[in-house]
């Protein structure tokens, strides 16, 4: 049977090397290549979106994935002249990718500028090889996010600034008060816009005029606000009144500029609301005893903020070790390092998994370790099986343990002793022999012993 007379039905018992030869064969038929197009070697898709006999809406469900094959496809311009508005029926992300090219060419442009899929605009306008007069047809769009996608391009001219700046969209406002050739008069426009996220992207700007603080600073929305309280660079009255705003939002901002008065610190420390407090927690020049104190603050959210600190003090870590949330309290308890009284704290934590997570850690120390053998808990007691190192009376006790499970864990360490072993060799369990028997480093006798062992899998395990 030759390739052109495959049976498209039959293409999943070909294997990668058929498939290759198949999409590659000259007389690869139309109805072959398109049941090629999916298999899930990519070097077959590839082959296929090359093949000139590929179907034109094969080719477009390949662009996406091989833009480059698809454009150097011999077959491509007969389909042009058979279909010239090809690039009509190749899906939005095919045509998206061949945009994405660094070499497209001209007719690929111009497909995209009348492709009907708005998305497909929106990457022509990105393209950074537009001519102007591609450019000033595409700021005419009717596609909002087309426009956007014009009014963040680099060397506007100022024409079209002006009226991107004046579009019906507020997205396409946001862009163009973000630009730094943005002339002056069109930002002090934009700074008293009808959409509050267009007036908080003109407080963002770093050139900001001080006529447009003080006008930003007269807003009443508090996202704006927000955004002007962040600034450095503010009159120092429209500082002291954005740090004693109304609304929590604008003062918790105000506290994230680099440099802030020391009474605003102060003040801020029994602010009424969390979310102010929270974010004096987080900033960088916060002392050890305010760390302290904010640890002990009755709010979630300030204690999460602490979280974010790896520079608190020992007295905040063991405040946070008493949090009432389980997640804030594994958090530390997981820390690389603890303070040994945030450690005495967890110990006694109610939530076996607090303890188990502390069983493993290096920095426990004997008696801690002890304890922790000795825990009400079984899976407690199992993690210090899996602790590095183990005292020798730890690693007694866990081996007498009344929990199977505990006791299959010691038999898979490394450090027991020939005594050890053969306690567990003779050990009650099916399980905790298993474990010793698949030891490498068995005596003979005990070997020979568990050989004869009363379970089957143990006498496989030992034999092995």
């Amino acid at each position: 049977m030759t390739f052109s007379e495959l049976d498209p039905r039959t293409l999943t018992v070909l294997g990668v090397p058929g498939a290759l030869e198949a999409a590659a064969h000259p007389q690869a038929t139309a109805q072959v290549l398109s049941g090629l197009s999916a298999h899930p070697d990519s070097r077959v898709r590839a082959l296929v979106a090359r093949h000139p006999n590929t179907p034109l809406e094969v080719l477009g469900s390949l662009a996406a994935s091989f833009p480059r094959e698809v454009l150097s496809n011999p077959g491509l311009p007969l389909m042009r002249l058979a279909r010239p508005n090809l690039l009509g029926v190749f899906p939005a992300e095919g045509v998206a990718a061949l945009l994405a090219l660094p070499d497209v060419p001209a007719w690929v442009l111009e497909g995209a500028a009348r492709h009907e899929d708005f998305s497909v605009r929106t990457a022509l306008a990105s393209y950074a090889g537009l001519s102007a007069e591609r450019v000033s047809a595409l700021a005419q769009d009717a596609g909002w996010q087309v426009r956007e996608a014009i009014a963040r391009r680099t060397n506007l001219p100022e024409r079209l600034i002006r009226q991107l700046a004046a579009d019906d969209d507020y997205d396409v406002r946001k862009a163009i008060a973000l630009r730094a050739d943005l002339p002056g008069d069109a930002l002090r426009t934009l700074a008293a816009d009808s959409h509050s996220l267009v007036r908080a992207n003109v407080a963002r700007r770093l050139d900001l005029p001080l006529d447009c603080m003080l006008t930003l600073a007269a807003d009443g929305d508090s996202d704006v606000l927000s955004t002007l309280a962040r600034r450095v660079d503010l009159p120092r009255k429209v500082r002291e009144w954005l740090a004693a705003n109304d609304h929590p939002m604008v003062r918790a901002a105000a506290l994230q500029a680099w440099k802030v008065p020391r009474e605003w610190l102060g003040r801020a420390e029994n602010d009424a609301d969390p979310d102010v407090r929270a974010a004096l927690a987080r900033r960088p020049d916060a002392s050890p005893a305010l760390l302290s104190h904010l640890a002990h603050d009755e709010a979630e959210t300030v204690r999460r903020a602490l979280l974010e600190r790896n520079d608190l003090p020992d007295e905040a870590v063991v405040a946070l070790a008493r949090a009432p949330e389980q997640d804030i309290r594994v958090h530390v308890a997981s820390a690389e390092t603890l303070p040994a009284g945030a450690l005495d704290v967890l110990m006694q934590d109610d939530d076996p998994n607090i303890r188990t997570i502390l069983a493993v850690r290096p920095d426990l120390g004997s008696e801690r370790l002890m304890q922790l053998a000795q825990d009400n808990s079984a899976e407690v007691r199992r993690g210090v099986a899996f602790a590095e190192t183990l005292p020798p009376a730890v690693l007694t006790r866990l081996t007498g343990d009344t929990n199977a499970g505990v006791r299959r864990s010691v038999a898979i360490r490394d450090d027991l002793t020939p005594e050890i072993v053969r306690q567990l060799a003779a050990d009650l369990d099916d399980g905790v022999r298993l474990m010793i028997a698949g030891r490498g480093d068995l005596p003979q006798n005990i070997r020979d012993l568990l050989r004869n062992d009363i379970d089957g899998n143990v006498r496989v395990e030992a034999t092995a």
